[in-house]
């Protein structure tokens, strides 16, 4: 079972953040999974939600905003082509692609990293979006393609059969046993999210959910985890 570390390490440092990246790689993770956004002159960022907040409670919204202009915010906004290389081939990438974000710069940055020695099995895109699954596919054939899916198994793999991949990705919450199994012996890899420590009052439903998901170990691809250090053998 694969252990990919969520934003990097979220729980643990800093999301999408090279310290973030860092941290994950201690703890041994086999994939740091980041989210990438496009700034408004076209660099390609590591963020999770659309705009930055700053401490007063204002919005920055990323696609009208320069990269420079950014940087003033959050100074540790790291560009993907940066946090690719900081990398330094130590663990496999997926790279998650918002709905409605822009590919061709992730195209342009994958394509650059592969002429300069990279291997295309080092990086794998996942996404909600079944179109920029599609475009990511046409513009780099036979990179390793995950689909995103909250709670339909059915539309998981149907869209999975679509773009010719094994890979998904589906929240802990609506799974169980049966079809967990169903899926591996379907020959699909799953990896899960999220699986997590728990705050202090959800720590009994958390125990029971993290033994549950180890009880699935034999039939998942990976964990997808802000906590890569509570899964180290």
């Amino acid at each position: 079972m694969k252990i990919i570390g969520h934003r990097g390490a979220r729980a643990l440092s800093p999301e999408n953040t090279i310290a973030g990246i860092e941290k994950a790689i201690t703890h041994g993770v086999a994939y740091i999974e980041i989210d990438v956004c496009a700034t408004k002159d076209g660099v390609a960022i590591l963020h999770h939600d659309p705009f930055l907040t700053d401490p007063d409670g204002s919005e920055v919204i990323i696609a009208q905003t320069t990269y420079a202009e950014l940087l003033r915010h959050k100074p540790d906004l790291a560009a993907l082509d940066y946090a690719i290389r900081a990398v330094q081939h130590r663990c496999k990438i997926m790279i998650e692609i918002k709905p409605g974000e822009p590919t061709k710069q992730i195209v342009s940055i994958i394509k650059d990293r592969l002429q300069r020695g990279w291997r295309l099995s080092e990086f794998s895109i996942a996404s909600y979006d079944f179109g920029a699954l599609k475009q990511m596919k046409e513009a780099l054939p036979g990179v390793e393609l995950v689909v995103n899916e909250l709670w339909s198994g059915v539309r998981a793999c149907r869209r999975a059969r679509k773009l010719g991949t094994k890979r998904i990705n589906m929240y802990e919450q609506w799974l169980y046993t049966g079809y967990v199994k169903m899926l591996k012996r379907s020959g699909y890899q799953l990896a899960i999210f999220p699986a997590n420590k728990p705050r202090w009052h959800q720590r009994k439903s958390h125990t029971d959910s993290l033994a549950r998901i180890r009880s699935w170990r034999p039939y998942l691809y990976g964990v997808i985890t802000d906590h890569p250090d509570i899964f180290e053998d």
